[in-house]
Order: C-alpha cells, then structure tokens, then sequence
C-alpha cells in the first residue's frame, strides 16, 4: 500500500500523570489531498489525536509514546516542531487563543516571519492567503471588530500562509452560529478541492461534518473504532448511537425507510440528497 500524507501506526499515547492511555493502537492513513472528519463523544481522544499529527505530542505534550506518527514522509517524534510546523498548520478550538496581532494582516504578517519566509514573497503570500480564505476586504481591519466566522477565516488565512500540505482543525464551529459554520467548511472544501490541502477536522456538528467531508473515522476511548467513506460509517447507525455519537436526521430518516422496504439507496449526504430520497419512497420508486 503507498505512503498516505498522514500515516498512523499502531500508536498509543498516556500522558504524564496519567492512569490510562488517551490514545490506544491507532493505525489511520489519511491520503494526500483526503478531507478526513473526527467524531466522537467527549473524552475519546480526538484533540489528542490531532495533537499527534501536528506534532505537539510528543514535542510539548510529554507521555508513553508507542507506534509511529508520519507525516508527510517524515517521522514526528525524530523531527523538529518548526520542521512539522511547515508542513502541517493547526487551528485551534480557542480561536482567540491563536490571534497573536491586533489587524488582520499583522496576523499573517506575524507566522510568515516567525518561520523565515523569504522577504519578496510575503506581499504575495499575504494577499493569496487572503483571496484564497475570501477574507481580502478584511485586510486593514482590527480582529477585535470580527465575527467569530471572520476570526476563523483569518486563522485559516495565516495557516495557508505558510502553504502547508496538511490543515488541521479541532471544532472550528464549536462557537459559531449555522451560518457562519457552513461559510468555514465552505473555505476547507475550496482549500481542499482546488489546492489540494488535506484537510483533517474534528467536529461535532456531524451533519455539516458529513455534508464536506470524504471520509470520517470514529473514535471512542482512546480507540478508532470505525473508518471510511462517509455513507459507509453512517451505514452503521446503531453502532454510533451506542456510542453517544449523534448521528444526522436525514440518516435516521433513511434507516426508517429502509427498515420500511422503502428505499434502498444511499443515505444522503445533504438536503438534496434527503429531498430526492424522499420523492423515491413515496413515489414507489425506493431504489
């Protein structure tokens, strides 16, 4: 099997002081240019296994490290922050916590320097990262006076800054209105379809989750306990309830009408997608 752009293997991580492992024998290839969401309940490890593919543990997180963590081609615990920084950007769930400048482009400013970019690029890096997030017209503003969707658009713009291969996010939405929320997944699938970003988010809004991204891996204790395309882990609807994780209305909806012998489609990903399902099984027509 060829090398993914994230490949986890066999990796389990305890954190100092701790009695239990947060993260049990993952093994997870994510590959160049995939869009991969993590759900889970709460506690079941995915900001720490986000933490393993940007690098923070085992760099500023210390603990029992066992298995590997390569990201693109390079090992995490043999390389250098800095060195996974360049390849790998990360978004926080505090988004304020990240905002480091007072205007907006002081922001994108601020990374570009601190990882040494070339002075004659960083007029053209600004400006791109800023038409690449659709935030060009906030460039003069103070970040004090952005929506909460805004903010995330500008952290999403100083990451892209540094063209990374990789963009992780840990429940970029958590604080946004429905709104605002699609506008961000909105930004990740153009980051991820037309530049070809591999894109890696935890989420708890699963519909929105579901409607952008191409696979979802499932986590509950520290384990992975379900991965791959996304209708096909939505196939398991019991699975993901029993495990507090839940699942989107339109795939509840679906599991009925199959119960019912009335559709026997894919489950849908989107309101299209629930409309059509729906004309099927009260046309007749389940299939």
């Amino acid at each position: 099997m060829a090398a993914g752009m994230i490949d986890i293997r066999r990796l389990s991580f305890r954190y100092s002081g701790s009695e239990s492992d947060a993260l049990r024998d993952i093994t997870l290839s994510v590959e160049e240019g995939g869009f991969l969401g993590i759900i889970g309940p709460g506690g079941a490890g995915k900001s720490t296994l986000t933490y393993a593919i940007n690098g923070v543990i085992p760099h500023h997180f210390r603990g029992d490290f066992y298995g590997e963590a390569v990201i693109d081609g390079i090992d995490t615990v043999g390389s250098s922050p800095q060195e996974l920084a360049m390849r790998v950007g990360s978004v926080l769930q505090d988004i304020d916590s990240q905002m480091v400048a007072s205007v907006v482009e002081d922001e994108i400013l601020f990374g570009l320097e601190n990882f040494g970019a070339p002075r004659g690029e960083i007029e053209n890096r600004i400006r791109d990262a800023l038409a690449t997030a659709g935030i060009s017209e906030l460039r003069k503003r103070s970040i004090r006076s952005l929506s909460g969707g805004q903010k995330q658009k500008v952290a999403i713009a100083a990451i892209m800054a540094l063209l990374p291969k990789i963009i992780v996010l840990d429940e970029p939405t958590g604080e946004l209105d429905p709104r605002a929320s699609r506008t961000v997944f909105e930004t990740l699938r153009a980051l991820n379809r037309e530049h070809g970003i591999t894109v890696v988010v935890v989420e708890q809004k699963i519909m929105l989750l579901c409607e952008f991204a191409k696979r979802l891996a499932v986590m509950q204790g520290g384990r992975l306990v379900l991965e791959g395309e996304v209708s096909g882990v939505l196939q398991s609807a019991d699975a993901l309830e029993g495990i507090g994780v839940n699942i989107p209305r339109i795939a509840t909806l679906a599991r009925e009408l199959r119960n019912r012998g009335l559709y026997g489609g894919a489950i849908p990903l989107n309101i299209e997608q629930a409309a059509d399902m729906v004309r099927a099984a009260a046309s007749g027509g389940g299939a």
